[in-house]
């Protein structure tokens, strides 16, 4: 079973090592214990979570390799931040922030990283609250937070400082695009995702707010 998934793991990765795979398969375990007492994912995904939240999560990686600061949003249940903070450990002077304001979701989000001695924060706070405490970082993720409009508040001074957002969307994503071009411009390319044929991870540079009309 480990083979299948380390298999699975290397299809959206470049280069992974096996202490890494190791790492997250104990991610994998951890994420089920805790999930038989609090609500970490919907119970009908679970059957499907290695491919469907962490080589989901992992695929990631791939598009920012070289990135050394992260921060996710509404982080959850770890995905994406707890994969990609276990993913830094095989880079040197990486992390990542985790923004969850669930106390019991932040509490598991802890122990993920403690547990795996990965290189991440974890705020126990809503986002608007950490938008002066965490410095601009490379890349800024969110997945399954909000729609494509309501993420360009939360990440926006992040975004506007400069970061790129990784943003995982579903179906419905070119509407959630129409629906903030006439209060944002921006840079976007659209990557398929390497999991789910209907999904999308929209990269998005140099937000910026439309000009006002005259």
């Amino acid at each position: 079973m480990s083979d299948q998934r380390e298999a699975s793991l290397k299809k959206v990765l470049s280069t992974v090592s096996r202490e890494t795979v190791d790492d997250l398969i104990g991610f994998e375990d951890l994420f089920r214990k805790w999930s038989k007492a609090i609500n970490l994912a919907s119970p009908s995904t679970l059957d499907q979570l290695w491919d469907r939240h962490i080589v989901d999560s992992a695929q990631l990686f791939n598009l920012a390799p070289n990135a050394k600061t992260w921060l996710d949003l509404g982080s959850g249940g770890g995905f994406p931040g707890v994969v990609i903070a276990i993913l830094l450990n095989e880079h040197y002077g990486g992390k990542i922030d985790l923004v969850e304001s669930n106390g019991k979701k932040a509490a598991f989000l802890r122990t993920a990283i403690g547990q795996f001695k990965a290189p991440g924060i974890v705020h126990a706070a809503r986002i608007d609250n950490v938008w002066s405490k965490i410095a601009t970082p490379d890349i800024v993720t969110a997945r399954a937070l909000a729609p494509l409009s309501d993420l360009f508040v939360l990440a926006g001074p992040w975004l506007r400082g400069g970061a790129t957002a990784l943003f995982q969307k579903g179906r419905d994503y070119r509407r959630e695009i129409a629906e903030t071009r006439d209060d944002w411009v921006f840079d976007l390319v659209e990557h398929q995702s390497a999991v789910d044929k209907d999904s999308v991870i929209l990269q998005i540079s140099n937000l910026r707010p439309t000009e006002p009309r005259v």
